[in-house]
């Protein structure tokens, strides 16, 4: 629980206030809540926060997709992609799942996703490829090209 303090600017609030609000985008598509807020030591601005989605299901976003902490929740800017959504190609046809995020480590941007199409089957695709992302990821090919894919 968090208290404010005497002195305290109106405008300032602690981490800990954060913390359990829901996570959700300008459509509305709630992705959990906020478990944790990192702040960078050197600069002591929140570089990101962890949002845990269920059982076991915690996936770190950057403030790039931060918008604002309102009373009750987090608003994110842009939606972003995550594990285990569907997958659909131009013209909504439904291909697969996220099955994997392959990110770059230094500065934890996505590069690209891999989709399962089966149970034995997927494919890497690059962001380029990504169309639009909110309850599904929509891709910029239809299902013959994905088909296609090596």
């Amino acid at each position: 629980m968090s208290i404010k303090l005497e002195g305290m600017p109106a405008n300032l609030a602690t981490a800990d206030t954060f913390t359990g609000k829901k996570v959700i985008d300008r459509e509305g598509i709630e992705y959990g809540k906020v478990k944790h807020i990192h702040i960078n030591p050197d600069t002591l601005a929140v570089s990101g926060v962890t949002i845990h989605q269920g059982f076991r299901r915690d996936y770190f976003l950057s403030k790039d997709y931060i918008d604002k902490f309102s009373e009750e929740t987090l608003l994110l800017s842009r939606p972003h992609v995550r594990t285990g959504i569907p997958v659909t190609d131009i013209d909504r046809h439904k291909i697969g799942k996220v099955k994997r995020l392959h990110k770059n480590s230094e500065t934890n941007e996505l590069e690209s996703i891999e989709v399962t199409d089966g149970f034995m089957h997927s494919k890497i695709l690059s962001k380029s490829e990504i169309w639009g992302v909110g309850e599904k990821v929509i891709l910029r090919m239809t299902k013959e090209e994905f088909k296609k894919l090596e």
